[in-house]
Order: structure tokens, then sequence, then C-alpha cells
């Protein structure tokens, strides 16, 4: 019988050592494959804080320099799996996939750029091992907070998003990246409506209870016809960074803040560092989603999104706002809803929140205009908006939205939808105003005096409509006189071979055809539909100077002509003395210009 070759201990030894080796190896490039250099530009965050073995996980890569093209994890044998990725805007870029079930005991997640790891993050099933209470307000949390208002408003872009309130959004796991963050099961009875200057303020505390940030409000006037707004020292909330408020802790803070703040609180003047917002340049590089906008009059918006433009589409600068029901409408940025004026008694324009950063243990301070010139941590503060006329503002605002420039029948198309969506909106703040009659239909609803029209409380504020009909009324005039602009502008437009007389001449022919075919619809008193083409709503802007009365039928209110078979339907007037007040205020909306309080 042969026997089997003899084998020395030391060739079994230097066996187990090539085998060691190759062992050694295999981690080495695996720990390779772990390895790469986050940088302060991209960030990775995940949703929830503390991801659990076997449920889902969101991912939001973040960079403030240029596109995230792709996410993908390794796993603890080096495996790579790409995840679904989806892109939004820039600046701040963003990155968004999801992994279904996290079913390994560590997973690396990497961004990559072109093909290049540009920043990583280590989940274990215990949790994130970069604890995302990050407690700083730095570039990278601003840029996370740009990202989540972006993603939480970002529906595609032809569809309308029109709300009840902030309240539904907050409790959509598809749309709101910190759903549930916490792991509370916070967001499920989250009572959070705001109204309109409420809103900005509600988004970022929201925010901050979330990631762990301190946020600061100060109580403020409400200005004067001479002077804008004057606020006290800032009241800082900084228990969101030594510990996690339950819901029922953070709806009482909210409480607090939403008593606390109004209009008058964006109003400041620019350059005023005794305020909760500071003025940001007209760049595209600074006015990130998350940015608020404070017209002279006192209404405030948030931009979410810009809308890149191509070569067959406009591009779009989207915003939120909410109105005093309480309602949340995502609309576009232009003349008709953006309102800038020169004034002695406000501070209008684009503005940020003042950064609070560190003072010492346990306390923080907010920085000052100084400080913020010229910074590359937070967006620098500038005075450039009050060396603008308010021509100039929209000039050059447009310029971004649409670097290309537009040809006339674009700049058209594009003013039309944005005046058609105001008029949508109108129709659920009419409608929200006749359902509270319904449920006290013996109420008369006290009407207040002079520009308190504008700003008051109760069911006036909730219910009627001045200043979103001034709005109307603007927007009717920007569009009417759109093509005038072209002759007086041609520069603003991109005209090809054409003259700007052809120019203006063919967009009048298409403003008739476009304003005669296209139509809404509102509900009469009596329940029955009543269409008008936008045609007809032009015509009645005389009407609507005096349409903002909820105390008024629908008929009334939507410029039926009395007599008319329209009108027959109409049951309800506002009482005598009213009526003698809005016609004494028709001059208001006639010029379009808010009075003084």
């Amino acid at each position: 019988m042969r026997k089997p070759p003899y084998r020395s201990s030391s060739c079994l030894h230097s066996a187990s050592i090539c085998l060691l080796v190759a062992m050694l190896l295999v981690s080495l490039v695996q720990a390779e494959d772990f390895r790469c250099e986050a940088t302060d530009a991209t960030q990775i965050w995940v949703s929830p804080s503390q991801p659990r073995m076997g449920e889902s996980v969101k991912i939001m890569a973040i960079s403030t320099e240029a596109p995230v093209t792709q996410l993908l994890t390794i796993d603890q044998q080096g495996r790579r799996t790409s995840l679904s990725t989806r892109h939004r805007g820039g600046p701040p870029w963003t990155a968004i996939a999801e992994i279904e079930s996290l079913s390994t005991d560590q997973t690396k997640i990497v961004a990559e750029r072109n093909g290049t790891a540009i920043a990583c993050h280590s989940i274990t099933a215990s949790g994130s091992t970069q604890p995302n209470r990050n407690h700083i307000w730095n570039r990278a949390t601003e840029a996370f907070y740009s990202a989540w208002i972006e993603e939480l408003f970002g529906i595609p872009h032809d569809e309308s998003l029109a709300l009840s309130s902030l309240e539904p959004v907050l409790r959509d796991p598809r749309r709101n990246f910190l759903y549930n963050y916490l792991g509370l099961d916070e967001d499920k009875k989250l009572p959070l409506t705001p109204d309109c200057a409420d809103l900005p303020y509600t988004l970022r505390a929201y925010f901050a209870w979330k990631v762990g940030l301190p946020v600061a409000y100060r109580a403020c006037n409400r200005g004067s016809a001479t002077s804008p707004p004057r606020c006290s020292a800032p009241s800082i909330m900084s228990e969101f960074v030594r510990n996690t408020p339950s819901p029922t802790q953070f709806t009482r803070f909210s409480r607090q803040l939403v008593d606390a703040v109004h209009s008058g609180s964006a109003r400041t003047s620019l350059s005023d560092e005794s305020s909760d917002l500071y003025p940001l340049s007209l760049d595209r590089n600074h006015l990130w989603p998350g940015t608020v906008y404070a017209d002279p009059y006192g209404h405030v918006l948030v931009l979410v999104e810009w809308v890149p433009q191509t070569a067959d589409r406009p591009g779009m600068l989207l915003a939120v706002d909410a109105q005093p029901d309480n309602s949340v409408t995502r609309k576009r940025v232009w003349e008709g809803t953006l309102l800038f004026a020169d004034t002695d008694n406000a501070g209008p324009g684009f503005k940020a929140f003042r950064p609070l950063v560190p003072a010492s243990a346990n306390r923080w301070r907010v920085l000052t205009n100084a400080e913020l010139t010229g910074s590359t941590e937070f967006q620098p503060f500038s005075m450039q908006q009050s060396e603008l006329t308010p021509e100039d503002f929209h000039a050059h605002l447009a310029g971004l939205i649409n670097p290309q420039g537009l040809d006339p029948r674009q700049a058209y198309d594009a003013t039309f939808a944005a005046l058609v969506e105001q008029v949508t909106t109108r129709i659920t703040s009419v409608n929200n105003g006749e359902a509270y009659v319904r449920k006290h239909p013996r109420e008369v609803i006290a009407m207040p005096s002079g520009a308190a029209i504008f700003q008051t409380l109760g069911p006036w504020e909730d219910y009627s409509t001045p200043s979103r009909d001034m709005r109307l009324i603007i927007a009717i005039h920007v569009l009417q006189q759109l093509p005038e602009k072209i002759t007086r502008h041609p520069g603003l437009f991109r005209l090809q071979d054409q003259s700007p007389e052809q120019a203006r001449k063919e967009i009048e022919r298409y403003h008739t055809l476009r304003t005669g075919e296209y139509q809404i619809s509102y509900t009469r008193s009596d329940g029955s539909p009543w269409s008008l083409t936008i045609a007809e709503i032009l015509a009645r802007r005389s009407a609507f100077e005096i349409a903002y009365n909820p105390n008024d039928c629908v008929e009334i209110r939507w410029g039926a002509e009395s007599g008319s078979d329209e009108y027959a339907t109409c049951r309800r007037h506002a009482p005598a003395a009213q009526r003698t007040k809005m016609e004494q205020y028709r001059p208001w909306f006639r010029e379009a210009r808010r009075p003084a309080r």
C-alpha cells in the first residue's frame, strides 16, 4: 500500500501563515473599501436617528459644492450594493435613497461623485455611529435644513400643493424625511397649524427639535407709518440640545413661539441686527430652499425649490406660504406673489434666520451683521436689496430664474400660469369662508376699520381676503402689462428676428386667445357650479377691490354683476356700514398700496 506523502510541521506552519496572510490582505482590501474621507462640504444623514434591524432607513446625502451622483452600501464582507437614488436641487445638492430593511450588523453608506467616494456614514443595528443630533448650527446643518424643506414640499412641478394646514405634510413619511426621526411616534398627532408669519418659525423649530439644535425668537412690535418693527432681546431655547423633548413639550414650546411672533418679526429693517432674520444678496448660491421672503405689507413666504430652465421649459422658483385659515399652498414666485417696495416702515426682501453659535458652556448667542458679512460658514449678510428699485429687483430675480432669458410666448405662458394658480388658490380661500358661514348662519363677522382689515384676529383674519385680493389685482396688472413690457424692456426677452413691436402685437393676440379659452369654476350659494373664463376674471378687476368680505355671498366675492343670472342665487350681503367702509378703502386696492398701520 502506498503511504500518503509525508508533510512536516514546518510545511503545515507555512501553509497556515500563507492562509493568515491571504485573510489579512482580504481584510485590508475590505478596510480600504470602507475608508473614505468625509468633508464638511458633503454630509450623510439617516432617518430615524437610531436605525433598527429589520426596519427601513432613509438616507440623504447633501453637498454644498457639487451634485452627489450615487449612493451605495458596503457590508462587512466588502460587498457593494448601489441604491436607487433620487436627486434634488443645487445648491445645496441632495441625493436621497432608502434601505427597505436593515439586515446586516454593520452597513457603510457611501456617497459618490462620478465614481469617487466623497462621504461615508456607518450604521449598526444599535444605531448610527455618526450621531445626527449635531447640536451646532453650521454650514452642514443649514444645508440639511434646506434639503429637508425642499423634499418636504417637493411634489412634481406640474401638480398643485394645497393643504388644509402644515400637519398633513409633516405626517407623511414619504415627504417628511424627519418623520418619526426620534423613534417616539412623535408625528402622528402633533398639532401644528401655523398661519402666515408663523410658518417659517414653526418649520425652523420643528427641524431644531428633531436634530437637536437651539432656536431663538424675539418679541417685536409692528412698527409705525414711518419706522419698521423693532424687537427686544432674543429668547433662546436650548432644551433641544440638552435632551430630546417629548412631543408634548415641543407642542408647548411651539405654542409659545406662535404667540410671540407675527408679521412684524420678519419686516425688521435690513440693517437691524436686533432681529431674527438678516438680508441676503440676490444670488442663486445664497438663496437656498428655506430662505424667508418678507414683503413690505406683512406677507411671508418660504422658498422651497429652484426648477432650472431648460431648452423647452422656463425655470421656476417655488415657495410656500400659510394663510390666516392655516392653509398651506405652494406657488410660483413672480411679481404677482412677491411684492417689493421701497418703504420707510419695513425691511422687505429675502432673509435667512440669524444663526446661533456657542458662547460658553450651555450658553448661546446670535451672530451680528459684522460676523455674517463675508461669511463662508453661513449665508453672508448683504444690503444689496436695499439698493434696488422694485423694477430692478424683479428684473434681477427674473434673471436668476431664467438666466437664458425667455421668448415672449414663454414669458407670457409662465405669467399666465402663475395668475391661474392664484385664482385657483382663491377658490379654496373663499370656500373656507363659505364653510364657516354655513356653520354659523346667524353670525355677522365683525369687520375692523382702516389698515386693520389686513391684520387682525378672529374670523375676519381667517376668512376675509383683502391681502390675497390685493395680490390678485397686482397679478392681473402684471399679466395685462406684459405686451407693453416687451417694448419697454426688450432686453429681457429673446426676440430673435422679431422687432419689439411685432412681438408685442403677437402677444396681445395670444393673450386674447388664452384668456378666452381657459376657465375656472366656483360653487354658487345654491350649490350649483359657475364657470368663468380668465378674460372675465380680468374684466372684474375693479370688482375685486371690494370682494374680500366673507359676509357677502360667494357670487359677490367673485364679482358677479347685480341682476345677472350668475348673481340670482346670492342670498347674503354684508351690512351697509361694512359696505360703506369697503368703498372708502377702494383706492388702496385700485392703487395696490397698503396703508401704514
